[in-house]
C-alpha cells in the first residue's frame, strides 16, 4: 500500500468579475463598466451588453447608475457635451 496523499490541492483563478467603472467616472466608448455572471446589472442607455453579459460604453460619457422596477439596476452613460465653440 502506498503513503496516503492529498488529491484536493488544485485551485482555479479568480475571474476578475465586478464593476470597472463607478458612478461619474469618465469614460470613452468601449469601456467595460461590469464583468458579471447573468445581468446582474441591466445595459441601459447607450450601454451595450457582450454575450458574456459584459455591460460596455457605446459612447464616451460620465457613468450614471440608476434603480429600475424591483430590484433592477441598471448602468446608464450620459453623454459628454461636446462644446463647438
Amino acid at each position: 500500500m502506498g503513503k496516503p496523499h492529498a488529491v484536493n490541492g488544485r485551485d482555479s483563478q479568480g475571474q476578475r468579475l465586478g464593476v470597472k467603472r463607478y458612478d461619474g467616472q469618465f469614460v470613452k466608448a468601449g469601456n467595460i463598466l461590469v464583468r458579471q455572471r447573468g445581468t446582474r446589472i441591466h445595459p441601459g442607455k447607450n450601454v451595450g451588453c457582450g454575450k458574456d453579459y459584459t455591460l460596455y460604453a457605446k459612447v464616451a460619457g460620465f457613468v450614471k447608475y440608476t434603480h429600475g422596477v424591483g430590484d433592477r439596476k441598471f448602468v446608464n452613460i450620459i453623454p459628454q457635451e461636446s462644446s463647438h465653440s
